[in-house]
């Protein structure tokens, strides 16, 4: 079923089973990545290298490596982004997909090298 009201797009996008959300948890490519693959996005995975676009000073521009990606809550972490607790511990900082670039792709898995390749030829 198709809609165009965003209140019921959200609900669907929120209620999804974890395998559904898992391919929404998707960030652009960087330009010289999207001449090389011919694929505009691509879901995030743990071990790509991305650079975050948008959000605080401290952290827009940084660019790491992926640490997790937490299906659930549609989050991403990269690794040396995080935030202090009332406590004073440091916890890492989920991120939206949205907001960063892939600037290095993880091809190690080998169905995902396939998949991604076999876009270039079209």
């Amino acid at each position: 079923m198709k809609t165009n009201k965003a209140r019921k797009q959200r609900k669907r996008m929120y209620n999804a089973p974890q395998h559904l959300k898992r391919k929404q948890i998707a960030s652009h490519l960087s330009s010289s990545l999207i001449e090389k693959y011919n694929v505009r996005a691509v879901p995030v995975k743990k071990g790509d290298t991305v650079r975050i676009m948008r959000g605080d000073e401290g952290i827009k521009g940084f660019e790491g490596k992926v640490a997790a990606v937490d299906t659930k809550a549609m989050k991403v972490m990269i690794e040396g982004v995080t935030m202090a607790k009332a406590d004073g511990s440091e916890v890492s900082r989920k991120i939206h997909p949205s907001n960063v670039v892939i600037t290095k792709l993880d091809l190690s898995d080998p169905w995902r090298r396939r998949k991604i390749e076999s876009a270039k030829g079209d």
